[in-house]
């Protein structure tokens, strides 16, 4: 190693002075002509001048004289065009370096730092924890700097971070905001795959939103961009994910039959598209499409076929450290039982993703297996333990559910459990399947 270093040094060394002997020719040959330009003008200007007074004429003398001066100094500007834009380029790259707001940096560091461990078995309740606490003022940050180069790479980290941290918790607004933001940064730098990535984030907002047209339409926008960057692909597999997701919300929004159906399969093509070109080894990216997988097969009514996709996930989970992804597919594996039509491992299920959530202080999550919890117990007709379990999910939600609202009436010792179409136990399925979208965490925002 150490004379592998050495001949290398030894090599740049000899090398150096050709280097930057070409510099000082390529300066010389333009002084050469800068001068006989101006050397050109000076005889031109005395033989005119000598001629007119001998032959009575000059002006060819002059002609010819003023065409050589030009004709030296176009090449003498030729010689000397890429040095003064290469100062240029250099001048300017040292006044975006001024601009950097230290601040900003400062920030992007640890919200990219705590955005790894958000979620984890290192750290995920201290994360949560963090982002609780300075998520207004990474958000009063982000809206106080004005779009300018020099800050983007730390404007964009700081918005992969909250991105994260809004799916999270099912804040589609204050995402719409970021992706806004971003796009603002991203037209005043001319960065062309950050304008990607925010019109791409501004479609999982709509869809968040119930918007799908506006989703849709942003998803095109960032379609269009096509950068061809090194984030072109993992950008790509982000837009086959987040088609999928569309095609599902729109399954959940259609009645039973072709509508549905079609909706269906053309979310299970955009995953296993997602699944077949995702750039490289993610063992995140590759739970994230094998969760969503397995949604489209309880949509299908295949829940053997689901949980086919869930183990593998729950493996790939717990090898990444990633708790969150454990606990979601946990969930769904409690779903998948009890379209099995096998209650108590259904709870088994559900007891254990809440634990899980609960190690994370992912409220949410708690929250829809306390939900499932309570609605299992309602069917039983244990309305005291039902209420109490429904009673705890609503005092963790952050938003209002409305099924939550029908089992908690249920749940009164004169209600009634809530009416579901009976199309083979997907009415109950499909009113979980839209909490479970909305709280699909995106597993393809890129590290700069």
């Amino acid at each position: 190693m150490t004379s592998g270093t050495s001949a290398t040094s030894g090599t740049s060394g000899d090398q150096q002075p050709k280097l930057e002997d070409k510099p000082r020719q390529s300066r010389r040959r333009g002084d050469f002509f800068g001068i006989s330009a101006l050397a050109s003008a000076l005889l031109s200007g005395l033989a005119g001048e000598r001629l007119s007074q001998s032959l009575d004429s000059g002006g060819w003398v002059r002609v010819v004289g003023l065409s050589l001066t030009f004709l030296f100094l176009l090449i003498w500007a030729a010689y000397y065009a890429p040095t003064v834009l290469a100062a240029y380029k250099r001048r300017r790259q040292e006044a975006v370096a001024v601009v950097a707001a230290p601040e900003l940096r400062a920030a992007a560091e640890e919200a990219e730092q705590w955005m790894i461990a958000l979620g984890s078995d290192t750290g995920g309740m201290a994360a949560a924890e963090w982002y609780s606490l300075n998520e207004p003022q990474l958000r009063e940050l982000l809206q106080a700097e004005k779009p300018r180069e020099g800050i983007a790479d730390d404007f964009a980290r700081i918005c992969d971070a909250l991105e994260v941290w809004y799916l999270r918790r099912s804040e589609p607004l204050p995402l719409l905001e970021l992706s806004e933001l971003l796009s603002a940064v991203a037209e005043a730098c001319g960065r062309r795959d950050l304008a990607e990535l925010a019109a791409a984030r501004e479609a999982t907002a709509y869809r968040l939103l119930g918007d799908l047209e506006s989703a849709t339409t942003r998803l095109g926008v960032s379609d269009n961009v096509a950068t061809h960057s090194r984030t072109a692909a993992a950008l790509t597999t982000r837009r086959q994910v987040e088609r999928a997701l569309l095609h599902l919300a729109r399954a959940e929004q259609s009645p039973a039959g072709n509508d549905r159906v079609e909706a269906v399969l053309n979310a299970r093509d955009r995953l296993d598209d997602a699944r077949l070109n995702r750039p490289g080894p993610d063992l995140a990216a590759e739970v994230a499409i094998l969760i969503n997988r397995a949604i489209v097969n309880l949509y299908q009514l295949e829940p053997e076929e689901a949980l086919d996709q869930l183990r593998p996930a729950v493996a790939r989970a717990r090898a990444a450290g990633d708790i969150s992804g454990q606990a979601h597919a946990s969930e769904l594996m409690g779903v998948a039982a009890w379209m099995q039509r096998s209650p108590h491992e259904a709870k088994r299920m559900w007891r254990h993703a809440e634990h899980l959530y609960s190690e994370i202080d992912e409220s949410e999550g708690r929250a829809r297996c306390l939900q499932h919890l309570g609605s299992a117990e309602v069917v039983a007709g244990r309305k005291k333990q039902a209420r109490a379990l429904l009673e705890r999910s609503a005092d963790l939600r952050t938003s209002e559910s409305e099924l939550l609202t029908k089992y908690l009436e249920a749940a009164q010792e004169d209600g009634q459990p809530p009416e579901v179409d009976d199309d083979g136990g997907t009415g109950v399925t499909v009113s979980w399947m839209r909490r479970l979208l909305d709280r699909v965490r995106d597993h393809f925002t890129l590290s700069r």
